[in-house]
């Protein structure tokens, strides 16, 4: 099996965010930069199917150079080699799943494996519309993931509980946070990634054009949250939650 994960690069979680001073984008001076979590968790969840069923595993990231350091660091997972889709610029979901489809249909994975969205942007679209683009079936939030033959059965958190689906390969597969604890990369595993071939394309030799629907007009920091109270007795809480905060 032949398996194509993303890598995007984005701002580690556990770090303070700040806006620059006219609100057009973040400051990323001195921030580590990661794999998006989500996508991590794919990568793999994708190596533990190749090793019980074989095959490889490539990533793909787009973005600036800078994106290298995150393919490497999929490939000290395991990932096979990696491909980095060059882009200064700012990319919408369309776009990106555009971009992917192109790579798809030069690959021809059996199954491509995404975060179910990235922590930056949070939009939750570029896969949905990948299978569309690809007319391939998805599936979404995986808790659990097994392949048979040409299926793939795939337990889906949804509202109220879990569902599960059954989708034919090549399918789009989505991974949620509870599907796997990704592995720490190996010292081997970190000298053999330097070595592993990682091959750079254009948006031009994808035949993708960077066009944006989405414009975002401004970025502003979350209101600072007020101190809280310490009220005497059950009753002093009820009067406020009824007449201060208007929540009852």
């Amino acid at each position: 099996m032949k398996f194509l994960c993303t890598v995007k690069r984005v701002t580690d979680y556990e770090a303070k965010i700040r806006i620059n001073s006219d609100g057009s984008d973040i400051v990323t001076d001195g921030v580590n930069m990661i794999i998006n979590p989500f996508d991590e968790i794919g990568v793999e969840e994708a190596l533990r199917l190749k090793e019980k069923h074989g095959g490889e595993v490539v990533v793909l990231s787009i973005g600036t150079s800078d994106s290298v350091q995150q393919l490497r660091s999929a490939m000290a997972m395991g990932a096979d080699r990696g491909i980095l889709v060059k882009n200064e610029g700012d990319m919408d979901s369309a776009t990106v799943a555009k971009i992917i489809q192109k790579v798809a249909e030069d690959e021809q994975p059996d199954m491509i494996m995404m975060g179910k969205q990235a922590i930056d942007g949070d939009s939750n679209q570029a896969a949905q519309m990948l299978a569309e683009y690809l007319g391939w079936p998805q599936a979404t939030y995986a808790f659990k993931v097994e392949v048979e033959g040409t299926d793939a059965t795939v337990v889906r958190e949804a509202d109220g509980g879990m569902e599960t689906v059954k989708v034919g390969l090549p399918a789009v597969i989505t991974t949620d946070l509870r599907l796997n604890e990704p592995r720490y990369a190996s010292l081997p595993g970190i000298m053999k990634a330097k070595r592993k071939p990682l091959a750079e394309k254009t948006l031009q030799e994808l035949g993708v054009t960077a066009t944006t629907r989405v414009v975002m007009k401004g970025l502003e920091a979350p209101p600072s949250k007020s101190a809280g109270q310490i009220v005497p007795d059950v009753d002093t809480l009820i009067e406020k939650l009824r007449n201060e905060a208007k929540a009852i």
